[in-house]
């Protein structure tokens, strides 16, 4: 199965994520967001294509702990539960 998923824009408030770490924040939201697309599927109601306005994805935690790639995973599998089965 193939998935192409094009994101125009991505929100994120307060993250603790300085500008020259973009592309490492970029990267990791691209690779969990496409592991978990893969292993588990698209929802249903997307199956079909199509595009969306909007995707709400429920918040991450942030703690004293946090780098760009573990942000990363945490917003693709955020994205996922919005958009993965």
């Amino acid at each position: 199965m193939k998935i192409n998923i094009q994101i125009e824009r991505l929100v994120l408030d307060r993250l603790p994520v300085e500008h020259h770490q973009g592309l490492l924040l970029k990267a990791a939201v691209e690779t969990e967001l496409s592991r978990l697309l893969l292993a588990n599927g698209l929802a249903t109601h997307l199956m079909s294509g199509g595009a969306m306005d909007s995707v709400r994805a429920p918040s991450i935690a942030v703690g004293p702990d946090s780098n760009p790639v573990k942000l990363g995973h945490q917003i693709g599998q955020a994205l996922n539960g919005s958009l993965g089965k």
